[in-house]
């Protein structure tokens, strides 16, 4: 998924750090907090919307700069709408996840399950227990932001950690390494926690004239 998770883009088209860390200043106090944080968001926040602007950089140094919004509720549903430079939409009501690209008029559908169980977005939007997917680790604080490492235990995932900045509750950054050595650093703005969303924010209907490709 170019627009938010890649995990989910690449499979529709397809640690030490912590060795060492022991002895830094104020690491203790960042493990708890961001963990802490992390466990609490999962845990109380059940639903929010906001703003994120995504920079993808790849291995040769090319960047490019996606922003949009977005919303999710619990458990499982989302909607991340890339608004420039160019449009798209992903949505999931908690069972499918739909992928539309407006220019090549293809809709995408796979199970929820299937498109979120280790990416990302199980996280930041999902319900379940993170110790079932994800390796939790401390990273010491930086840019004002309290940090963690997950690592997903699955090896067929499609990036290998993935960084997140909290504070005050609320994620304020992430940052993905890719399978392919693409680096991709999503910045969140104007966050709402536990905001009344209408349902149709997560419901998808097939555009007329659009393909619908079933990859379940």
């Amino acid at each position: 998924m170019s627009a938010c998770f890649p995990t989910i883009r690449r499979r529709a088209l397809a640690v030490a750090i912590s060795v060492g860390l022991a002895g830094l200043p104020g690491l203790s106090w960042a493990v708890d907090t961001a963990q802490v944080q992390l466990q609490a968001f999962v845990g109380k926040v059940q639903s929010a919307t906001g703003q994120f602007q995504q920079t993808q950089a790849a291995p040769n140094g090319v960047a490019r700069t996606q922003t949009g919004t977005f919303a999710f509720q619990r458990p499982g549903k989302f909607r991340w709408q890339v608004l420039k430079p160019y449009e798209q939409l992903i949505v999931s009501d908690g069972q499918l996840v739909y992928q539309y690209d407006p220019d090549l008029e293809q809709v995408t559908e796979r199970k929820a399950g299937q498109a979120i169980g280790a990416s990302p977005a199980a996280l930041l939007f999902g319900s379940g227990s993170l110790d079932d997917a994800f390796t939790v680790q401390a990273q010491p604080d930086r840019d004002g932001l309290q940090w963690l490492r997950a690592v997903p235990k699955t090896p067929d995932a499609g990036f290998t950690h993935v960084d997140i900045g909290f504070s005050d509750g609320l994620p304020r950054r992430l940052e993905l390494l890719d399978a392919f050595g693409q680096t991709s650093r999503i910045a969140f703005s104007d966050l709402k926690a536990n905001p009344a969303i209408p349902a149709a924010q997560f419901q998808f209907t097939v555009p007329k004239g659009a393909d619908l490709v079933k990859m379940n």
